[in-house]
Order: C-alpha cells, then structure tokens, then sequence
C-alpha cells in the first residue's frame, strides 16, 4: 500500500460516515474540493467507484460497503493500539540512574525507591553511590543528590531532605587525657581524623559558624580516611576528634560512646537537593522519582 493511499482511505471512511463532503471537509480540517480529489484519486488508484454523488447526496457503493466495513474494523484496531502507546508513553518505565553520596542514598534515596519500585514494575534504577563528585551530563545520568551549596548553577535544583547539622565528636576516653575544644582554634592541639576527598585529592578543612562569623580550620591528627564510617569509628575508639554530620553520630551520642564538642559552632545548612539539566527531556519515571523524594523533604 502506497503512502498517500492511507489519507484517501480515511477521507473515504469520513465520507461515507458523514454522507456528505462538506461534514467530511470539516470534520477533516481540509476543504470540500481537496477532499473530493482525493476520493477521486483512491477510485481511480483501486478501479471502482466507491460512492455515488448527487447535488443533494452522497451515497456509499456496494463496493464502498464491503471497503468500508472492513477499514471500520482496521481502523478500530490502530485506535486501540494508538491508545495503548499513548498509555505506556504516560506510564513510569524505563531506567533511572543517579549518582549520590552514603548519606543522601541511605538516608534518602533508598527508602524512597523501596517504597515505590513495588508498585512500579516497569520502573528501574540504578544508584551509583559515589563521594567524589561526577559529571552528570558527561556520564549519562539522569540527576544527581548534593548539599545544596553543591550544586552547579546552570542546574535544575529539588530540594529533598531537610537541613542537616555537623557535630565535633570524641570519645569519653580521649576528652578524658585532653579538655574539650573550646573554640575552633583550640583544634590545633588535638589529634584530628581527616577526610580526604577522593575527587580532589585534598583534605577537607572544618567549616564552623557562630553569630554569623564563619571560620575554615585546618586540622592535623594521625589519621586520614576517604569515607565517614571508619572516621566514626576511629573517634569511638578514642583515636580522635571527628567532624561528620550529625546524623552519623546520633546514636552514638545517645548511648554515650561519643561526646560532642563545640556545638555552638555547629548551626543547619541547607540540605540534600535532586539536581538534574534544564535541557533534558524527562520521562514519567524521572517524574515520579522526583515528586518521591520531594514529598519527603
């Protein structure tokens, strides 16, 4: 079948519908004349006469029955699977695939997903847990899970969690053989345990706030980690200073392993944010993540 045959069909069946060219033009969105030459054209293409015309009438052949039922029947079944494609376009499948740190994936991101994914078989998501930063853009994920003072501005920012708080904490035994810090610039004569990103390279230096003043401190101590969990578990073992979120730590505060420092230098900041492209066509999937998490915030 030619191209041009499927409008000429369509006309026919609107015609014949609508027994008259100037309801067929209309419902068409085409003039009565264009219409009529491409009748004309499928009559003379097939070599038979499918309607009869009078000045007052337009009357459906034998032949144009016998045509007509069977292209009700066809065109009713590309109307149903029309339907069906325009349903798996609207629902949530396909692949999500995000990068995010420890804490905003295990605090954030995988309650989320363990909530949804059963209702949501079509759905998949791949979450690479990673506490460098990565290039969304350049390696193909959908969007990215940072504090929001992170965020690249050229980004669509969500906000997904609520502030977060960081916490100066030490062992009981080690306040025991040193007294606590009483500013930040008492850290110079403590044994702190760095974190040393692993993007950058280098070691991350302690911001503190209080009374609007900020202060960035340098630290030193025997001790060097690329990730929160053995830092936690150096200062529990007394061989240290720890500087991590508070989330990190609140059990042990609460059982007494770990004792807290400075926490008047220690106000909220904002946040985990969803980042993602302004320029990037999401899917249904994409949405349904991100008013997920955003419900959550």
């Amino acid at each position: 079948m030619r191209r041009e045959d499927l409008g000429g069909l369509a006309a026919f069946v609107a015609v014949a519908e609508e027994a008259s060219f100037t309801r067929a033009a209309a419902r068409m969105g085409t003039s009565q004349s264009a219409l009529s030459q491409t009748v004309k054209r499928l009559e003379a293409r097939l070599g038979v006469r499918l309607l009869t015309r009078t000045t007052r009438s337009v009357a459906v052949t034998e032949a144009g029955e016998q045509l007509l039922a069977s292209l009700r029947f066809a065109f009713d079944e590309i109307e149903t699977q029309l339907v069906a494609l325009g349903e798996l376009r609207d629902r949530p499948a396909g692949t999500i695939r995000i990068t995010a740190g420890q804490h905003a994936a295990d605090t954030l991101l995988f309650p989320v997903i363990a909530q949804l994914l059963p209702d949501y078989p079509d759905v998949n998501v791949e979450l690479s847990v990673d506490t460098g930063f990565r290039d969304i853009v350049a390696d193909r994920f959908d969007a990215g899970v940072r504090l929001g003072e992170q965020v690249e501005k050229d980004m669509i920012a969500v906000r997904i969690g609520p502030d977060l708080r960081m916490a100066l904490v030490a062992a009981p035994a080690y306040f025991a053989q040193r007294p606590a810090p009483r500013t930040p610039h008492d850290l110079t004569g403590h044994n702190c345990i760095n974190l040393r990103f692993p993007t950058l390279g280098g070691l991350y230096a302690w911001e503190f706030e209080k009374d609007g003043r900020e202060l960035n401190v340098r630290v030193e101590g025997q001790l060097v980690f690329n990730e929160t969990r053995l830092i936690v578990r150096a200062a529990c073992a007394g061989l240290g200073l720890a500087y991590v979120l508070e989330d990190h730590v609140a059990e042990h505060l609460a059982d007494g392993r770990l004792v807290r420092a400075l926490e008047d230098w220690c106000p909220p900041f904002s946040g985990y944010h969803l980042y993602y492209p302004s320029r990037r066509q999401h899917t249904p999937a994409f949405a349904l993540l991100v008013e997920a998490l955003r419900s959550r915030s």
